[in-house]
């Protein structure tokens, strides 16, 4: 049996809806595109990630 962690892709501010996807080119988060619009949100927001417990970093081979 083999573990390995794996890291979140994607993230949505819980306070004003900006979305954000990892780019493994780049190493970094950047703004996610939907309908050809960046989604930005409020750029004066602290952001409040949606890390709630629900994501797993760690993934069981079976």
């Amino acid at each position: 049996m083999s573990t390995q962690v794996r890291k979140p892709t994607a993230r949505v501010c819980e306070e004003c809806s900006r979305v954000e996807r990892w780019d493994e080119t780049l190493e970094a988060w950047q703004l996610a595109l939907e309908d050809d619009e960046k989604q930005v949100g409020n750029p004066h927001c602290i952001h409040e990630w949606d890390i709630n417990g629900t994501f797993n970093p760690v993934n069981d081979d079976e």
